[in-house]
């Protein structure tokens, strides 16, 4: 006998229980014909150690996708608890998320200087999954500062109140 809580799960239901799950906050970047793009991301890990790898999930739709897949190449700028409106900007779509900000070239791909961690990775494979593409890109270069990191949960900006206490 069914009740309520063994009735088939719905995309709302699988919506609301992500919401839950905190998760980083990053700005993905690539180049194309000398202009930079980028778009916010929370689905990003580390993958491998030897070699160094990590993985970030793009929507299939998604134009920043289409030029990664074209360059073989994104960066990651990984943001600290104070870059809330820095993920918001880069989370909507304005013609250019990158005016009016400051940014540099770091191994040919866009940097936001400013963000603690940057990670620039040459794009290895791909794996289909669902909507998303997962990108699995090996490291080629690392800089980081410590930092309260920013993370998404509970559909909100926020950052490990533990870490912030001791640092």
């Amino acid at each position: 006998m069914m009740n309520g809580r063994d009735a088939m799960m719905t995309e709302q239901d699988f919506r609301d229980l992500m919401a839950e799950v905190c998760a980083p906050v990053t700005v993905v970047t690539t180049t194309e014909d000398g202009s930079p793009h980028g778009a916010t991301v929370s689905a990003f890990a580390s993958l491998s150690l030897r070699p160094p790898m990590v993985s970030v999930a793009l929507d299939r739709g998604s134009g920043l996708l289409a030029r990664i897949l074209a360059t073989g190449r994104f960066g990651v700028n990984v943001l600290g608890a104070q870059q809330a409106p820095l993920a918001l900007r880069f989370a909507r779509r304005p013609a250019d998320r990158f005016t009016g900000i400051r940014w540099e070239y770091d191994h040919g791909l866009p940097r936001l200087p400013d963000a603690p961690g940057w990670l620039a990775c040459e794009l290895t494979s791909t794996v289909g999954g669902g909507d998303h593409l997962l990108l699995l890109g090996t490291v080629v270069r690392a800089r980081t500062a410590t930092a309260a990191p920013l993370v998404y949960g509970h559909r909100t900006f926020g950052t490990h109140s533990a870490f912030t206490s001791v640092a």
